[in-house]
């Protein structure tokens, strides 16, 4: 529902509404003019929650905190994705650099980061060397807002790491 559909107190143009008190509970259908006096007398706004019904369903709460709440369920639909970048062990400096500026791109639009590191063939017999990778980064990371949401670990032929967007 759209915060400009929404009518409040005068705005509500039903003869009649059906009343739920600010705890919820039903108070019954009462006159439009009768059910704002209430609202006031509580300290309230008459908001009207479901204006197809017949009579239309009005409910006693605190417009500003309701249209809050709508605002930020609203704004919180943004999803965070997973975007993955994938290297090898024997990856040259300038590459990491490229791909740790990447990485940097994605968690300022508010992105995880994978870091998918390939063994091919033997290398798997030295994971400390995928290790050496995954530390070159933290250091090129060092002084961006982020935090390593998984640290790395070996999953059959390939480690990654997730790194998340945030505090350090």
């Amino acid at each position: 529902m759209a915060t400009k559909e929404i009518r409040v107190n005068e705005g509500i143009k039903a003869k009649e509404v059906r009343l739920v008190d600010e705890n919820g509970k039903q108070i019954g259908v009462v006159s439009t003019r009768e059910a704002i006096q209430i609202a006031r007398d509580r300290g309230y706004d008459l908001v009207e929650v479901a204006p197809n019904a017949n009579p239309p369903v009005c409910k006693i709460m605190d417009y500003g905190k309701y249209k809050y709440q709508l605002d930020k369920k609203s704004s919180s639909k943004k999803t965070s994705t997973v975007k993955e970048i994938k290297i090898r062990p024997q990856i040259s400096d300038h590459d990491l650099q490229l791909k740790v500026k990447h990485i940097k791109r994605f968690l300022e639009d508010g992105d995880k980061a994978r870091v998918t590191l390939f063994f091919r063939g033997r290398e798997i017999v030295h994971p400390e060397l995928g290790m050496k990778v995954f530390d070159k980064i933290k250091a090129l990371l060092i002084g961006f807002s982020h935090r390593i949401e998984q640290e790395p670990r070996l999953e059959g032929n390939n480690m990654s790491m997730i790194i998340a967007p945030g505090k350090d």
